[in-house]
């Protein structure tokens, strides 16, 4: 199989030009069904909270960005109920520069960027993954067995490792379908 991430905006052409055949699907929050599911700002429900057992969130955004703290702002559990997939993102402009991300709704260890990515949402993708979406990725696997398949997305960064740029849920996604799953259990600040 052969699955590719590209960034939304490209044009048609120019992926046609380096992948030709290729079927483009759009995973973004602006993709159609179904594949818009696998946005994180998806409300797919029931999605376990880490570090706290018992407590669920709407979306996996919902917990990346309920469990972020600022200079002047906690967590947020509004962000855990979200449906609405918009109004989820807590910015440094607004709250001040990020301390980290709290270790459960209930947890004192604020967590560096990268370890937070290990401990937060990569667990809480890859469990959207395994829970909600085995239909969807029974579909784009079928796609990519038929001939290359490009993933749209906003974000292009395929490695957890770099903190410069933020993750592509759809390199997840295309690791999740080559059994590539990235580990990262030596996070070190």
């Amino acid at each position: 199989m052969y699955i590719h991430i590209a960034h939304h905006a490209t044009k048609p052409a120019s992926i046609e030009k380096k992948y030709p055949g290729a079927t483009t699907v759009d995973v973004t929050s602006k993709g159609p069904q179904p594949w818009v599911r696998f946005s994180p700002f998806y409300p797919l429900g029931g999605i376990p909270v880490p570090f706290t057992p018992g407590r669920t969130s709407e979306s996996v955004e919902g917990i990346w960005q309920g469990l972020k703290v600022f200079e002047s702002a906690d967590i947020n559990l509004n962000m855990l109920t979200n449906r609405t997939m918009r109004n989820l993102k807590r910015t440094q402009r607004r709250f001040g520069p990020t301390l980290g991300h709290r270790a459960g709704l209930d947890g004192q260890a604020l967590l560096p960027y990268l370890q937070a990515r290990a401990d937060i949402y990569l667990p809480s993708y890859r469990w959207v993954l395994n829970h909600k979406l085995q239909s969807e990725l029974a579909g784009l696997r079928t796609l990519a067995q038929a001939g290359p398949l490009v993933l749209l997305d906003y974000e292009t960064n395929t490695d957890p490792m770099n903190p410069a740029k933020p993750l592509s849920h759809a390199a997840l996604v295309r690791a999740y379908l080559l059994d590539e799953w990235p580990e990262m259990t030596e996070v070190t600040p």
